[in-house]
């Protein structure tokens, strides 16, 4: 295992007025909403009955050990219930989008539809309101993108809070003074599975769940 050496480290006509409304779907910058969880990886664990005793004879007089907080987001009953109410507030979001989306296809439609037939003013004036109407549109996409982030991070955060918490009182019952993290995007290049809290961290996790 390495030293864990950092922290973890968004014109004329229909066929004129056709050309002209779809130049601006094109132009438009649509910003999406989305979500880029941390994926569940693999956790090997040794039975709780003798981790610690296996930890302190791997590290010697200096009792580390190590977590895994993608699998125990993956596979803890409170990091699931994370990860739904994250898609949860994604999906509602998406939807709001979507019916936003729709009238603005509806306005274009008309456009089209009556622009052979309406005056130059006319046709001007529902010209910048469907203008408008797109840019609101992305500056909505593009505020609820962040709401989204501004969420993720706070659920995960709380998340982090109380795997933090558990770690810790494990590690002073066992007498372990460096705890860090594996697994992806992590500094840690390798560590046995007798170092690995993850599972007697997990139980924790589901019984406060559980209460």
């Amino acid at each position: 295992m390495t030293e864990n050496d950092g922290e973890e480290n968004d014109g004329e006509g229909n066929d004129g007025e056709e050309g002209m409304t779809a130049g601006w779907w094109r132009g438009l910058a649509m910003a999406s909403v989305c979500l880029a969880l941390l994926g569940g990886a693999g956790c090997e664990t040794a039975s709780l009955e003798d981790g610690a005793n296996r930890r302190a004879a791997l590290s010697g007089s200096v009792s580390v050990a190590v977590v895994d907080m993608q699998w125990l987001l993956s596979e803890s009953k409170m990091g699931q219930q994370v990860t739904e109410n994250l898609n949860q507030f994604m999906k509602n979001r998406q939807e709001l989008l979507a019916l936003e989306q729709e009238e603005l296809r509806s306005l274009e439609g008309e456009l089209v539809r009556l622009g052979g037939v309406l005056s130059p003013s006319a046709r001007q004036q529902k010209e910048e309101q469907l203008r408008q109407r797109m840019a609101g549109y992305q500056q909505k996409a593009e505020d609820m993108n962040r709401e989204v982030q501004t969420k993720r991070g706070d659920l995960l955060g709380e998340f982090r809070a109380h795997v933090d918490g558990v770690v810790q009182r494990i590690a002073q019952r066992d007498g372990v003074i460096l705890v860090v993290e594996k697994g992806q995007n992590t500094s840690t290049r390798y560590a046995d599975a007798g170092l690995d809290l993850s599972a007697e961290v997990l139980e924790d996790l589901d019984r406060m769940f559980a209460q």
